[in-house]
């Protein structure tokens, strides 16, 4: 398959069986073998969803928080490696193109966050956004859920750390220099490669390389800590940037640099390995024998301290990298704690107070 021929705009090509589902749509009759799948063109579709709760109890020995909040669900970014993939599969849909064209809506959100700060068993603990998909996915921009939540933790002036690869954070400035003054935000970017030409392949609806670079610097500028997550570093793929890409974002300003091993959990196993053959048929062999050589010989290793970060030589190769990398271009920074002490509990409808 040529890259040419790819759907564009899109990073599955195609739709992984739901374990979930009893039945399994195939092609037939041999009239239909080599017809277009026109599902994977299909236009993106919002569907709103009426959760009871946002606020969700991380347990996991290998996150650094303890609550996560998801404003949508599936992502149009299209990252192949994207572990939330899976998380469709409970709705009903594919982990691979229904993932990037069916996005769960939570308009409900924020009145819900509000109704977790209200509440008196509340202990005011940072959250993240997002633990599971990107809140600044480009559903944002048309709903605006998580600037309506951002405000909500400004009033009750609740900690939160954000994640994401796209530059739309930057539509919040205000709302982040405003927690900052309070020391309640940290940000994290996710920059997976420099390579314009990968990084179109590997998540084609982000923003580009240098776009998140304008980001962090944005960020930066601000005082506004920044963490660069390198992730998930592919053996192969992108693992020769660890040191241009440290040099570069600590240039930028980021205070931190972390990383993690792609690990192609459940059906993301069955995306990954369709793409990677039709996009890098020469070196897609020797791509899965490396990932599987940080996973004891599969493509995932779901035990908690060793899934995120591999074992093995090329596994500890890419840890000393990035050790190394630290050292050399992140000497004397850090991300400083956020504060949990001046948590409001606001009656509704009350103001802050600046």
């Amino acid at each position: 398959m040529n890259k040419d021929d790819f759907v564009k705009g899109r990073g599955a090509q195609m739709n992984a069986h739901n374990p979930f589902d009893k039945n399994h749509l195939v092609k037939e009759h041999w009239e239909g073998i080599d017809e277009e799948d026109l599902s994977l063109q299909a236009k993106t579709e919002y569907i709103e969803v009426f959760p009871k709760t946002i606020v969700n109890k991380v347990d996991s020995e290998d996150l650094r928080f303890g609550y996560s909040m998801n404003p949508y669900q599936g992502c149009e970014h299209g990252c192949l490696y994207c572990y939330a993939r899976n998380t469709h599969n409970y709705w009903g849909y594919s982990s691979g193109a229904e993932f990037e064209q069916k996005i769960l809506v939570k308009k409900n959100a924020a009145k819900l966050l509000e109704e977790t700060f209200q509440q008196k068993s509340w202990v005011p603990e940072p959250i993240m956004f997002s633990g599971n998909t990107d809140c600044y996915q480009p559903a944002e921009r048309k709903f605006g859920i998580t600037r309506q939540m951002l405000e909500i933790c400004l009033k009750y002036k609740n900690p939160v750390s954000m994640i994401t690869k796209n530059s739309l954070i930057e539509r919040d400035l205000d709302l982040l220099e405003e927690l900052n003054r309070f020391n309640l935000v940290n940000v994290s970017i996710t920059l997976t490669s420099l390579d314009e030409d990968l990084r179109r392949l590997l998540e084609p609806r982000t923003a580009s390389a240098q776009r998140k670079l304008r980001t962090i610097e944005t960020l930066a500028g601000k005082q506004i800590p920044v963490n660069v997550m390198m992730a998930p570093i592919i053996p192969g793929l992108n693992s020769h940037e660890i040191f241009a890409l440290a040099k570069e974002v600590s240039e930028r300003g980021a205070s931190a640099l972390n990383y993690t091993i792609v690990r192609l959990n459940g059906t993301i196993g069955e995306v990954f390995l369709d793409w990677i053959r039709k996009t890098f048929p020469d070196r897609a062999d020797k791509v899965i024998h490396q990932i599987e050589e940080c996973h004891g010989g599969k493509l995932n290793d779901s035990r908690f301290g060793v899934r995120m970060r591999g074992e093995g030589n090329t596994a500890q190769m890419i840890s000393q990298m990035v050790k190394v990398a630290r050292q050399k271009f992140f000497e004397g920074r850090s991300m400083k704690q956020l504060d949990c002490s001046i948590f409001v509990r606001n009656k509704k409808g009350q103001l802050p107070l600046f």
